[in-house]
């Protein structure tokens, strides 16, 4: 399997309910490093798994749609805690729409799956992965 990752960050204000979180159950900042992954089987016709420009403009892009925001304040968050696992899997499924619609190319279109990993800091992170079926 081949993969080819690129790196962006997002900074976000949110809080979370639930005594599991502590403090955390107040307002507070996020900084996250974000690594997007694509992965495929074989290399494309140009020998690549995917544009890597095209993927780090779509991973800003994705991620452009929720940085400097509150993410409390968010409607389609509404009622859920946004933990990292959780921003993980909305920042990954955004891409895979992206590459669906052709944003990342027409090669994109067999890429294999997807990846993206949040790290709160250099000792701990979290990942979500997720297939990708072909476009119809």
């Amino acid at each position: 399997m081949f993969s080819v990752t690129v790196r962006d960050h997002l900074m976000v204000a949110h809080s979370f309910r639930g005594e599991v979180f502590g403090p955390a159950q107040r307002l507070h900042g996020a900084t996250f490093v974000v690594d997007a992954t694509f992965r495929r089987a074989d290399l494309d016709a140009d020998n690549i798994v995917v544009d890597i420009g095209l993927a780090t403009q779509q991973l800003g892009a994705v991620l452009g749609e929720l940085n400097y925001r509150n993410l409390d304040e968010v409607p389609e968050f509404a009622g859920i805690n946004t933990s990292t696992e959780f921003l993980a899997q909305v920042i990954a499924d955004a891409l895979a729409e992206r590459v669906h619609e052709g944003a990342l190319g027409e090669g994109a279109r067999g890429l294999a799956g997807i990846g993206v990993t949040l790290h709160e800091s250099h000792v701990a992170w979290a990942s979500y992965e997720r297939d990708l079926r072909p476009a119809r």
